[in-house]
Order: C-alpha cells, then sequence, then structure tokens
C-alpha cells in the first residue's frame, strides 16, 4: 500500500498557522511512509471561495516548502461524480429521497429546542413511498444511516472513539439542487484519489462518523483517520487576529524564516525526545503519529522567535543578504547597489549573530546601504564630541594607511588607542556612531572592513571630524 495524504483548506479565507501545522504533519507522514501528499481545494461553496484565498493558500504552502506531489484537486469540479455516487447510494437503496419543507424543518428543529435534544432530521420521508410527494417540490437524497448500533473510528491519534447511531440523523448527500453536502463530497474525493490516511484537526472529528457511514454504504475501505490537536493562543482561547499573525504569509512579512515555522509547527503538538531544532530531512526521519498528543497546543510567539534566532545563525549568507535587500526596498536614504550588496553579505556573519527575525536583521544592516550623510540616532550624536573628533581625525589618518583588511584594521585600532592612552572601547564607540549612525553593530574590525577605505573614511570625514 501507497501512503497516500491530503491537505484540503477551503478558499474562503487565508491559509492559518492551524492549517499550516495540518499541511505539514501530513506532508511530513507521507515522506517518513515513502508515500504521496496532495492537494484538495474544496471550494464546493462558490459564494465564499475566493481565487484571493486559493492563491494565498498555494504561496503559502510553497513559502513553507509543503509542494504536492500532483496538481491540485478543485472540488468544485467534480460535482457529477459526487452526484453519480449519491445515485448509485439511491439504487442500492442505501438513500432515498426526502421531500420534507423548510417550513417542516423548522417545526423539527424548534420542538427538538423546545424539548432540549439537538436538532435531528426525524426520518419521515425514510421508509414513505415516493408516490406521496407533494408536487412541485425538488427532493434532496439522504443516506439512509443506520439507526442500531455504533460507528467506531479507531483514530491513530484519539483512540478508539465511538458514537451511538441513534445519535446520528440522515445526512443530505445532494441537495435539492442537485449539488452535493461537503461532507459527501469529501468522502468521494478522498476514495477517488485512493487517500490512505486523512490527518486533519479535531473540530472534524463529529464528520468523521457521517463520513465513515457514507464509505461503509458504498462498501469502500475507510482510511485510516487521525484527528490532531487544535492550536490555541498563550491563553488558552482559540487562535484569532488578537494572538499576532493569522495568515501564514504574514510570517514571512514578521521576518520569520519558514524552516524556523515548520520547526516550530513540528514541536507545537508532536515531541520526539529532546529534540528541538529539526530540519526538514530530520523532521522526515523521525515524525509519525504516535509522536502526537492528545492535548491543544497552545501558540508561543517568545519560543519561535528564539528558534527563528537560532536558524537566522545557521542560515547561507547570500541568502539572508537577498533578504535583507528585498526588506529594506523603498526606504528613504537607502541605495541598494552592487556596493550596497557587497558590504551587507560581508558583515552578515556578525549580523545575523544579533538578530532574532529578518526584520531586525534589515534593519540592523540598514546603515550599510546609507549614503552620507548619514542620519544619527540620540546615542551616536551624543558620542560625537569635539573630543571624541580630535581622536578620530587621528584615527582616520592610521587607518588610511593600512590595506583595510579586518586584521589590519584591528591592529592600528588597538596601536592607536594605546598611543592615545585610551581603552579600545573608549576609541570603539566615538568610531561606531561615525560609520554606523548608532552605538550598535558586529565588530568594529568588521564593519571598517566590510565597508571599505573609501567608504569608511567618507563617513567618518562626514561625523564633522
Amino acid at each position: 500500500m501507497t501512503v497516500r495524504t491530503r491537505f484540503a483548506p477551503s478558499p474562503t479565507g487565508l491559509l492559518h498557522i492551524g492549517g499550516a501545522r495540518t499541511a505539514l504533519f501530513n506532508y511530513l507522514f507521507a515522506r517518513h511512509h515513502g508515500g504521496q501528499f496532495l492537494l484538495r481545494i474544496e471550494d464546493t461553496d462558490r459564494a465564499r471561495s475566493t481565487q484571493q484565498a486559493v492563491d494565498a493558500i498555494l504561496q503559502g504552502l510553497d513559502w513553507l516548502g509543503l509542494q504536492p506531489d500532483e496538481p491540485p484537486l478543485f472540488q468544485s469540479t467534480r460535482a457529477a461524480r459526487h452526484a453519480e455516487v449519491a445515485q448509485a447510494l439511491l439504487a442500492s437503496g442505501r438513500a432515498y429521497r426526502c421531500y420534507t419543507s423548510a417550513d417542516e424543518l423548522r417545526e423539527m428543529r424548534e420542538r427538538a429546542a423546545a424539548e432540549g435534544r439537538p436538532p435531528r432530521y426525524d426520518g419521515r420521508w425514510r421508509d414513505r413511498d415516493p408516490g406521496e410527494a407533494p408536487p412541485g417540490v425538488a427532493p434532496v437524497i439522504r443516506l439512509r444511516a443506520p439507526q442500531q448500533g455504533e460507528t467506531v473510528v479507531d483514530d491513530l491519534v484519539q483512540g478508539q472513539v465511538r458514537v451511538r447511531n441513534a445519535e446520528l440523523d440522515d445526512m443530505i448527500l445532494l441537495r435539492s439542487d442537485g449539488t452535493p453536502t461537503y461532507l459527501h463530497a469529501v468522502v468521494v474525493d478522498d476514495h477517488d484519489m485512493a487517500i490512505t490516511h486523512v490527518i486533519r484537526g479535531d473540530d472534524h472529528l463529529t464528520n468523521t462518523f457521517r463520513q465513515a457511514q457514507i464509505f461503509d454504504a458504498m462498501g469502500w475501505e475507510r482510511p485510516r483517520f487521525a484527528h490532531i490537536p487544535l492550536i490555541h493562543g498563550a491563553d488558552g482561547a482559540k487562535l484569532s487576529k488578537r494572538h499576532g499573525a493569522v495568515s501564514v504569509l504574514e510570517f514571512d512579512t514578521q521576518g520569520f524564516l519558514p524552516e524556523a515555522l515548520c520547526n516550530y509547527l513540528l514541536r507545537l503538538g508532536w515531541g520526539h525526545g529532546d529534540a528541538e531544532v529539526l530540519d526538514r530531512e530530520q523532521a522526515v526521519a523521525l515524525f509519525d503519529l504516535d509522536g502526537v498528543g492528545r492535548a491543544a497546543s497552545r501558540m508561543d510567539y517568545a519560543k519561535l522567535t528564539h528558534l527563528n534566532g537560532v536558524w537566522l545563525r545557521q542560515a547561507d549568507d547570500a541568502r539572508l543578504t537577498a533578504e535583507v535587500m528585498r526588506r529594506l526596498a523603498g526606504t528613504d536614504g537607502v541605495v541598494l547597489d552592487a556596493a550596497a550588496r557587497a558590504r551587507i553579505l560581508a558583515l552578515m556573519p556578525g549580523l545575523k549573530e544579533r538578530a532574532k527575525t529578518l526584520v531586525e536583521l534589515a534593519q540592523s544592516a540598514a546603515f550599510l546601504a546609507r549614503r552620507v550623510p548619514l542620519p544619527f540616532d540620540a546615542r551616536a550624536r551624543a558620542l560625537l564630541t569635539e573630543e571624541a573628533g580630535a581622536l578620530l581625525s587621528g584615527l582616520a589618518e592610521r587607518l588610511a594607511a593600512t590595506d583595510f583588511s579586518q586584521a589590519a584594521v584591528d591592529q592600528a585600532l588597538r596601536a592607536y588607542a594605546g598611543e592615545a592612552g585610551r581603552t579600545l572601547g573608549q576609541v570603539a564607540q566615538p568610531l561606531r556612531a561615525a560609520l554606523t549612525g548608532s552605538t550598535t553593530s558586529p565588530g568594529i574590525d568588521a564593519t571598517l572592513a566590510a565597508l571599505g577605505r573609501e567608504e569608511a573614511l567618507a563617513r567618518i570625514a562626514q561625523a564633522g571630524v
């Protein structure tokens, strides 16, 4: 058996963090077992489905590196197949036409509410002669669900779960206009796509009992089900906009690396010993459903940010430079030419040691792409005193005589500080202010070497020294 999983979002909104984790778990499970990961866009709600949402889902999955093994299947293109299966159930006696009116359904709901019962269809057309159908009423097709016994699901995360069939009514398969219901379409698509494992949020668990009955009525083998707990905010409430990023692509905007987010989501509800930092290859090797817990997980942005910093320090410098250039585009006073790129790349080893997000990284690298005169923050301006000016004027002459390699400028700084009777810090801090416009940067020798002789001396000169 080839393992085949699927991620099946509805394009009625953006790809949120819970959906991203579901997609990741499906992807990793399939890869771990040498199987295939598929994507189905469940766009049967034509009124609410949008192309913008479809694009956002595809972009989000691509950013996360969760590409499906086959082109996406759009559920709306399969209405004829959904109807065909419903008609087959009708022909076999496992479904029936129901002519209950909207008013009658409303009365059922009101009566159930008054009696403290959940609203359920009462089966009035289950065994009734269709010849009694009122004229001009288009029927729905309902499943003739079992009324005795239980429907049992051996869930790979939740364990064995069961429901009394008396608690389930005869669900609608086809509406009166011939369109399929969501629960019916999902079953047909999962069967036709040869899905072996359905891994989804535990908010779908109640749907599974109804869907299992359709599989059974058609004589189809059920897929194995695995319902994973939802993700909550740090306060224990369901994730919402007030908890931070909602769309996966917002995490890109906020400066998170996709591998860091995937690593975090992997560990959010799944564990393998003390393993914390896992790349994709390691995740595929280790992931299986027996490591998924049953309790809801809580989103911890501080932990995600810390983990992102770990991944930043491991990331390729050229890739990070490209990210910085992208994020600095359009910034006032910044010129993103080849010289700026070379400086950022040269200083990236030091820059990425200090940053937790790509936003922070871009902010800390911006000075390398600025043209003189530089803007100075208040602390930098306070360091550039008349005394500092005299000190830096002599230092500029000493630096100009070097080849501006990191080792050479470091030696020159130390020698000049000693001759001037100052500590290295007393020389380096006003120099850093003149070079960057702030009081923070990677090592001053690395900063000088990245700027180069011409740029560094120009900045010292424009600082008023």
